[in-house]
């Protein structure tokens, strides 16, 4: 009997980026164009890229990824999908007793709302951003209280 596939697994399956036009559905929103699929190993290195008590969103993570590839857009399915594989990994590999991991919880929502989907839900990131000095506003929907400097950056 197989046992469950890791997310070290999935986040290391053999997968090429791949280049495609803007699906007819999407481009209301997207334009025409190309659009990336890329791949979850590329999604964990952008998010590795954000350096300590510094935030960004999952639609920064997909325009610089684009910008990488040459694309108009990345596909936002499958970024959201390796997003929350980047960061299931993480802990996988943090209960494994490595001491660098990708530190996901520092991927927040366009509007500074937290990621329910992430491992320990908004409780753990909200944990993890304030232990970096982010101060957090819990209400219906959680988020960081993100300063003029941090969303100017963000919209950047």
């Amino acid at each position: 009997m197989r046992t469950r596939t890791s997310w070290r697994e999935k986040l290391e399956r053999v997968q090429e980026p791949k280049l495609t036009p803007v699906p007819p559905k999407m481009q209301k929103r997207f334009g025409t164009g190309t659009m990336l699929i890329p791949k979850p190993l590329d999604v964990d290195a952008m998010i590795r890229r954000v350096p300590a008590r510094k935030l960004t969103t999952l639609t920064r993570l997909r325009e610089a990824l684009a910008q990488q590839a040459g694309a108009n857009v990345t596909c936002p399915l499958t970024a959201g999908i390796f997003l929350r594989i980047a960061a299931e990994t993480a802990e996988e590999d943090r209960e494994r007793g490595a001491k660098r991991v990708t530190p996901y919880w520092r991927v927040v929502r366009d509007d500074g709302a937290l990621i329910e989907k992430f491992p320990g839900g908004v409780t753990e990131q909200a944990k993890r951003l304030q232990a970096e000095g982010h101060q957090i506003v819990v209400g219906r929907v959680t988020r960081v209280r993100m300063g003029d400097e941090v969303l100017a950056e963000l919209q950047r």
